[in-house]
């Protein structure tokens, strides 16, 4: 073999495997998604595109493949941070099935202020990068923390109307301070529309549960549900879905530990993270 030829297969072999000249292994897919090109990550090939050994490799999984590339998952952040100057709207009642109910609430705080409209918009925003950096499309039900509503009916709405792959309403509760930890909120059965997606709820609660808790290490609710898990057939938002749809309270606002947990930006990052592995294990 010519001293040319030698260089060229040695080029060819270390486009396609870093190892075999000596280097390491790639990082993650997502770790790849994220790293910008530079002139000594490219790859060094002899050969041309059409070859006989590309076209093998082409039908299988490129090392860049996300994880929910494909999926529709619509993020539902409780309440909205105008609620409450417009009472006239939100205390509309609205049909939910099993019975009326005000068009939506103000939500809660912590004893310092922190409304949960707020902080269930930050944690959203930080969803939405995680999740569209693994190739899902995300649609939310609100686009903004000073706007009013939408409605619990719309909301549902939303998530029917976009097929969602799964969907999710986030917040914080605010029961009384001393209890704590966290919970998922299931539908049951109403002879409703939600009927034929209940166990698929089911699966998604139990996905983000296990998830959630791993990633964050808050303790399972104290004060309601069984195992951190509640099924409910009140609530317009699941009663009315009919994608797989689940709620979550992410903690109590009113107990002074979850409280602290959930005012801290470097939490909030991790629960975001937590909820996004929730849907991956879900949706795979």
């Amino acid at each position: 073999m010519t001293g040319r030829a030698w260089a060229i297969t040695l080029l060819a072999l270390c486009g396609l495997s870093a190892t075999a000249c000596g280097g390491t292994a790639a990082g993650s897919a997502a770790d790849r998604e994220q790293r910008p090109v530079t002139a000594s990550m490219k790859t060094v090939s002899a050969e041309p595109a059409s070859s006989p050994a590309r076209a093998a490799t082409a039908g299988t999984p490129s090392a860049a493949a996300r994880a929910l590339d494909g999926k529709v998952i619509v993020l539902d952040p409780g309440h909205n941070g105008g609620n409450y100057r417009h009472p006239e709207v939100i205390n509309k009642k609205v049909n939910v099935l099993t019975q009326w109910k005000p068009c939506d609430t103000t939500g809660t705080a912590t004893n310092d202020g922190y409304s949960e409209a707020a902080f269930t918009w930050d944690v959203t925003r930080r969803m939405v990068k995680l999740l569209e950096a693994e190739g899902a499309t995300v649609k939310l039900t609100r686009d903004g923390n000073s706007g009013v509503g939408p409605c619990i009916t719309q909301r549902a709405a939303i998530g029917n109307k976009a097929h969602a792959d799964a969907a999710i309403s986030i917040h914080a509760d605010g029961a009384p301070a001393s209890g704590h930890g966290f919970h998922v909120i299931m539908p049951k059965k109403i002879n409703g529309p939600v009927d034929p997606v209940v166990a698929r709820s089911k699966r998604l609660g139990l996905a983000l549960r296990a998830a959630y808790h791993q990633g964050t290490g808050m303790p399972y609710s104290s004060y309601i549900g069984k195992n951190a898990l509640d099924f409910r057939n009140d609530l317009g938002g699941l009663n009315l879905s009919t994608v797989p749809k689940v709620f979550i309270e992410t903690g109590n606002m009113r107990n002074a530990s979850d409280a602290a947990k959930l005012k801290d930006p470097r939490f909030r990052q991790r629960l975001a993270a937590s909820l996004v592995k929730g849907l991956q294990d879900y949706l795979s």
